[in-house]
């Protein structure tokens, strides 16, 4: 990502904002515009994972709509549960 051609953006931010952005920028020994590249980095990543998982959640019960095949959840919290015993189980099976 390091050759990829940067851009300027302006953000308008609220002069509160701004100030604490300036304070923590300053204990961290780090400049304001890092920190913000930080947090919008932070950002991005957390909801392209969230969308993702919104995504995959909707593709199962699409399947789940189509099939009717489930585990229940008591089928999954005795799978859990055996997790690290000596007596570990598999993965329990879909079933109608």
């Amino acid at each position: 990502m390091a050759n990829t051609p940067r851009q300027t953006t302006t953000l308008r931010i609220e002069q509160d904002i701004k100030d604490r952005l300036k304070t923590l920028a300053d204990d961290r020994h780090s400049s304001t515009h890092a920190l913000m590249l930080e947090a919008i980095a932070q950002y991005v990543d957390r909801e392209e994972k969230r969308s993702l998982y919104r995504k995959e959640a909707l593709e199962a019960w699409q399947e789940y709509q189509e099939t009717g095949e489930h585990i229940t959840a008591e089928e999954t919290v005795t799978w859990l549960e055996s997790w690290g015993s000596g007596n570990e189980q598999d993965a329990p099976a879909c079933h109608k």
